[in-house]
């Protein structure tokens, strides 16, 4: 399987390409020029693309015959990053290859999650900052979402807890809607929601999904198992 992965120079995206790598899978990775150097220690197994991941004919070379493309949906700045990543990925990649993105919890598919008091003022007030400060654009990657949910692609968005370092558990768990009681330890391992993004390329009940995950070995993942 040939596989692009979108912001592939990132703590996701370098999990991503090393449970990629651990598949025999073959590589492309897109990042920033500048971020380049921290590939190094892939540079002579992956193929590198450099070049702003909102750049259509960077996205159109770098998705070329790939069975799948996974894509983290980076809001930064204020020029339509996200969005236009999402675009030209679901303009450009083949027509039956896997489209795995990623996002936060904040992002609802059906309106039906439900957040609770203080994590809708987190999200708005962090919003609020990083966008008056030209950061990032939270509402961009809410509308690059609305876009892959509109598209008839194969396309997945996995939606990610909290996340923290550490050893794999194993692959994280699932549901559609933030709210439910399995998701509500909030916490995921980074290499697990990298893990997650890869196994989806090749699990199809998954298309056309939005899952929220939690860790597998998260209280309330086990409680949920134990129930």
């Amino acid at each position: 399987m040939k596989i692009c992965i979108i912001g592939a120079s990132g703590k996701l995206g370098q999990y991503m390409v090393q449970h990629a790598l651990d598949r025999g899978y073959e590589v492309v990775g897109v990042c920033r020029e500048e971020s380049v150097p921290k590939l190094d220690a892939f540079k002579d197994r992956i193929a590198i693309i450099p070049g702003r991941t909102n750049n259509r004919e960077v996205i159109a070379r770098a998705v070329e015959g790939c069975d799948g493309v996974l894509t983290v949906l980076a809001a930064w700045g204020v020029d339509d990053y996200a969005s236009g990543t999402a675009q030209a990925v679901l303009d450009f990649a083949p027509p039956e290859a896997r489209l795995i993105f990623s996002c936060g919890w904040h992002i609802t598919r059906d309106g039906k999650d439900v957040y609770s008091k203080r994590f809708k003022l987190l999200v708005a007030i962090a919003g609020w900052i990083a966008k008056a400060l030209r950061l990032v654009d939270l509402d961009d990657q809410v509308e690059s979402c609305r876009r892959i949910f509109a598209s008839d692609r194969k396309w997945t968005v996995v939606r990610g807890s909290n996340l923290e370092e550490g050893e794999s558990q194993g692959l994280p768990v699932w549901s559609r809607h933030v709210g439910d009681p399995i998701l509500e330890s909030n916490l995921t391992r980074r290499i697990d929601f990298a893990l997650f993004m890869v196994e989806a390329l090749t699990d199809d009940s998954l298309i056309h999904e939005a899952p929220a995950i939690v860790g597998c070995q998260s209280p309330s993942a086990l409680a949920h198992a134990r129930a």
